[in-house]
């Protein structure tokens, strides 16, 4: 048996419970064996599988890019250097098979290379949508090599977990066009994060104790990012991010 048919063993990251328990219903399912968490710390919330395998590291990480808890994730895991993997990838877009994404050498083709994922560590792979090419850019930075469409058939997500546990990638017809437009957006991965949590409400003091960021740097990412949108202000800023589906 290769690795991909091997069972992966999945965690799941989702700030809703409801959501959350679905997704580990839906996995366990597909056979997977599959645990939760609704933040960094783990909390199992169901196996399948040998028993004795609870406690093992997951070999997948299912993460929900669009709500809070899962963007935090990614954003933890882009600043720990995954996207510096090299990509090797071309400017042009290939056309996929519909219903089964862009696998393998064919998202290498598509020109999206995904990074691999960092040894020692969990593959990635990021449920998006996508009018949210934001999330897509951030899934990016932090090495997913798996894209599903949050809006797409449900089979498609146990598919990208198998073609990560055995190493492949994955990325959902309907998110390559946003994926490739996510790269030329002007906002870097963590210009996303500050602007988003400032499009929430946060202050400048929320945002830097969130993002663990002295009260200047916070300062300095917004108006970075509003020079760069060609803003007036954060208001405008923001504005002007929401309609391009960035935050």
């Amino acid at each position: 048996m290769s690795r991909a048919q091997t069972t992966a063993r999945v965690q799941v990251i989702h700030s809703s419970g409801v959501l959350r328990s679905a997704l580990v219903a839906l996995l366990e399912c597909e056979r997977f064996q599959v645990t939760s968490a609704s933040g960094f710390s783990r909390a199992s919330s169901g196996t399948t599988g040998a028993p004795g395998t609870p406690g093992a590291p997951a070999t997948v990480t299912v993460v929900d890019g669009s709500c809070p808890v899962g963007a935090a994730h990614l954003e933890r895991r882009s600043l720990q250097g995954s996207a510096k993997e090299p990509t090797h990838a071309t400017p042009a877009l290939a056309a996929a098979r519909p219903g089964l994404g862009l696998a393998g050498a064919g998202a290498e083709r598509a020109g999206i290379g995904l990074a691999g994922a960092s040894r020692g560590r969990a593959a990635l792979v990021v449920l998006a949508g996508a009018e949210h090419p934001g999330v897509l850019r951030l899934a990016y930075a932090a090495g997913a090599i798996g894209l599903v469409d949050r809006d797409g058939p449900a089979n498609h997500l146990a598919t990208a977990i198998r073609l990560a546990a055995g190493g492949g990638r994955y990325v959902d017809d309907g998110l390559a066009m946003s994926l490739l437009r996510a790269m030329d957006m002007p906002l870097s991965p963590r210009e996303v994060r500050v602007l988003s949590r400032a499009a929430q409400g946060d202050s400048v003091a929320e945002i830097a104790r969130g993002l663990c960021l002295s009260h200047g740097t916070v300062r300095n990412y917004i108006a970075s990012a509003t020079r760069k949108v060609g803003a007036r202000n954060r208001v405008d800023a923001i504005r002007i991010s929401r309609a391009a589906g960035w935050v």
